[in-house]
């Protein structure tokens, strides 16, 4: 590898404040913000909108479109030609 032309490669909390989780990972991702993690050493943290704790997929809550409903309801509303 070229030397001096990649990110730094360290440990950083990503903090999803809607569902108050956090997981420590590794990532390039810079942060000015720092936090004490539960091993007692401080990490950068960076702020997420989304994560598994709250994204529908993965809580259960999201909804399943009826598709065969819908072709029904076109052919309804429009018949054939």
């Amino acid at each position: 590898m070229k030397k001096d032309i990649h990110p730094d490669y360290r440990r950083v909390v990503f903090r999803d404040k809607s569902g108050d989780f956090s997981f420590l990972t590794g990532s390039t991702r810079e942060s000015n913000e720092t936090i004490v993690w539960h091993d007692g050493n401080i990490y950068p943290v960076v702020d997420v909108e989304i994560s598994s704790a709250t994204h529908p997929f993965y809580t259960g809550q999201q909804r399943v479109m009826d598709t065969q409903g819908r072709v029904e309801k076109f052919k309804k509303r429009y018949g054939k030609a």
